[in-house]
């Protein structure tokens, strides 16, 4: 059995990274170091795993990146066994497998401890999906990955998703470290360095999907 693994951990602030449900979703729980309160980020399954992840700290949140499948198979149960509330983008709220307690907005900061959260609306891959920065660290959810966005479905949410990427994460320091919602993370560095190199090509205008900074179709 796959254990969690700590992907952050500083004076204040430890991030542990656990890949859960059929198709191995990073699930992340933030724990603020000096209180033991812990925020847990999507739940993409196997809930008694979760329950037992969580039972060295004191879990304040579900917080959810966005409503697809394969981040929330496990989101009703842990919602009726820990009893804390849930928080999502009100765009993707309606389509969740539970109620949603918290209604999430852009820039708004959740206290956790002696930590923030601040909340990143980065629509594009759903209309609702967030990320969440924490101590200079950014949890993506499916809007950034090692090498290119989160797939997109049409021409347009691909625009949206690069403008979100550019205008609310490439903003922020190039040694921000990123943890996406599959696989392992990356830097914001690499990322603008190689959606640089993106941007400098002619691209198909009907290209979405799952596109690659480097390797993306030229037109």
């Amino acid at each position: 059995m796959e254990h969690s693994l700590a992907v952050v951990e500083s004076h204040k602030l430890r991030i542990e990274r656990l890949p859960l449900g059929p198709w191995g979703t990073n699930s992340y729980l933030v724990i603020c170091k000096a209180t033991g309160k812990s925020a847990l980020v999507d739940a993409p399954g196997e809930a008694e795993r979760v329950e037992e992840w969580l039972r060295a700290t004191k879990p304040k949140y579900i917080l959810m990146t966005h409503n697809h499948r394969d981040h929330i198979g496990a989101l009703a149960e842990l919602r009726s066994i820990l009893e804390i509330p849930v928080a999502a983008h009100a765009a993707d709220a309606g389509a969740l497998p539970a109620a949603v307690d918290t209604l999430l907005a852009d820039g708004q900061v959740l206290p956790l401890g002696d930590l923030q959260i601040k909340v990143v609306h980065t629509p594009g891959h759903t209309p609702g999906s967030l990320c969440y920065l924490v101590d200079g660290v950014l949890v993506s959810g499916d809007t950034l990955f090692p090498g290119g966005p989160g797939s997109t479905r049409t021409p347009a949410a691909l625009a949206e998703i690069i403008k979100s990427i550019t205008e609310k994460l490439f903003v922020l320091p190039d040694d921000t470290p990123v943890h996406p919602g599959h696989g392992d993370a990356t830097v914001l560095k690499k990322e603008k360095a190689e959606f640089a190199v993106y941007s400098s090509r002619p691209h198909d205008p009907n290209l979405c999907g799952d596109v690659a900074w480097l390797a993306a179709n030229e037109k």
